[in-house]
């Protein structure tokens, strides 16, 4: 047979997949329907597996994995149009609205001058209480505890990527975000006015912050400390004797404690972001929120990513962001971090959002969110 001849068979053998397909969706849909009749629970998994082991045992060799997968996406697809049957008529809870206004306490990482303070500013303003602490573990404490309203830690930089302490702490709470502050980090070397450049020979701040600035750290054959933060560092160096030491952090910071300012650039990559969470207990969205954001393991089965991944595809949501972190203490399992554009008040992504949760050993709504 010729090349077109064989294309025109391709042709003829797709129409048919298409209508086979369709009719397959629509006897799903009629399933649905009459689960919800009879009150019929919504997902059988051994009738699944029924399925997968009979295509596999039916299939050439060569396709047999392949076979499984093809009907993997259909029946996952198929579950996704169930969904919607049984949606119908159901009342979801929507979040409460973020009101920014009423907040009396927010709980961040560092001291005054510190870049979390910058977020915290422009989202809640000047006036509010805000309550530093050393370390990320204490911010979210204060908002367990009910001793701060809200918590704002840093997510992820346009630099050097995400800040792993942070989505650790999101696996491992019961927090939601309610805003995403984009902050832009204006890094600079300083020390105090009686130190002289040539005699610096350690560089303190926030691992983050060091990586930010490796280029200029290495020209200068520096020694880098971690510090907890970098205002925190900047207060460390300003009340030190010691004049062999500089710190990183922001201009605002160095100023505001009477440091001179070595670097006033110090980052490798201008122009340098960090995005902040402002985070609460409660599940609450602002207006025109436009991010959702969750987070899951899945089994160490051939396809189970992209078998979830799946799902989002064909209930057309656009992931913006995958991370995925090791989960502590197990055998290279991760839990994955996803953002994708989407709104709680949208009934469909409501019902996804039920779906994930009862389909899943270990999944997390972690809010509704829009960046400002």
């Amino acid at each position: 047979m010729e090349i077109d001849e064989l294309r025109s068979e391709i042709n003829d053998i797709d129409d048919q997949l298409l209508q086979l397909f369709e009719r397959r969706m629509d006897i799903c849909r009629d399933i649905a329907r009459y689960k919800v009749k009879n009150n019929l629970p919504v997902y059988q998994s051994n009738r699944e597996q029924e399925i997968l082991n009979k295509v596999r045992a039916s299939s050439s060799s060569y396709l047999a994995d392949a076979s499984v997968i093809l009907f993997s996406s259909i029946m996952d697809i198929g579950k996704v149009v169930q969904g919607e049957e049984f949606s119908k008529g159901h009342i979801y809870k929507g979040p409460a609205l973020f009101e920014p206004e009423n907040a009396q306490v927010i709980a961040c990482q560092g001291t005054g001058g510190a870049y979390s303070e910058a977020a915290c500013i422009k989202q809640f303003g000047a006036d509010k209480s805000i309550r530093f602490t050393t370390n990320f573990a204490d911010v979210v404490h204060l908002v367990e505890q009910g001793r701060a309203d809200f918590g704002i830690l840093p997510l992820e930089n346009s630099n050097v990527g995400t800040i792993e302490e942070t989505y650790r702490l999101l696996a491992e709470t019961e927090m939601y975000i309610n805003s995403v502050i984009r902050v832009e980090i204006t890094h600079c070397l300083a020390a105090k006015k009686s130190t002289s450049p040539e005699n610096i020979v350690k560089v303190y701040s926030k691992k983050e912050a060091l990586d930010q600035c490796s280029m200029l750290i290495r020209n200068r054959g520096l020694e880098r400390v971690e510090f907890a933060n970098t205002a925190l560092a900047a207060e460390m160096v300003a009340e030190s004797a010691d004049d062999t030491i500089a710190c990183i952090c922001s201009l605002e910071c160095a100023q505001r404690l009477g440091l001179e300012v070595i670097e006033e650039k110090a980052s490798d990559v201008y122009p340098n972001f960090t995005r902040f969470i402002c985070f609460s207990k409660n599940f609450a969205a602002p207006t025109g929120a436009d991010t959702m954001s969750v987070s899951f393991s899945t089994p160490h089965t051939p396809g189970g990513l992209y078998r979830t991944l799946t799902k989002f595809a064909v209930n057309g949501f656009n992931l913006t962001k995958i991370v995925s972190m090791p989960i502590a203490g197990q055998d290279f399992d991760v839990t994955f971090f996803l953002d994708f554009t989407a709104s709680y008040s949208n009934r469909k992504v409501a019902a996804f959002i039920d779906d994930m949760r009862a389909g899943m050993k270990y999944f997390r709504f972690l809010g509704n969110f829009k960046e400002i």
